[in-house]
């Protein structure tokens, strides 16, 4: 699954276009580089989500096959660090 969908999907994003503007404008890493919004998701990533006012690391646990699929949000990834922004 494309990184702005998931994003989506597990509600770290409000919605698709907010992630695809956070990815164009690299405020969201993977693996320690700023990655692109079709970036292909795949559990054990670690992201880093730069939000305005805090930083937010996670790990993804599982992909849902599509994005229509009902699934609960906290089952896709694990809260590693959510600190202020410095």
């Amino acid at each position: 699954m494309r990184l702005d969908k998931f994003l989506k999907v597990a509600r770290l994003a409000k919605r698709r276009t907010a992630a695809k503007d956070a990815l164009d404008a690299g405020r969201i890493e993977c693996g320690g580089r700023a990655v692109k919004p079709a970036h292909v998701v795949k559990p054990g990533d670690e992201l880093l989500i730069h939000y305005a006012s805090r930083d937010v690391r996670v790990r993804v646990l599982a992909v849902p096959e599509r994005a229509g699929a009902r699934v609960k949000p906290d089952e896709l990834y694990v809260l590693l660090s959510d600190v202020p922004a410095s």
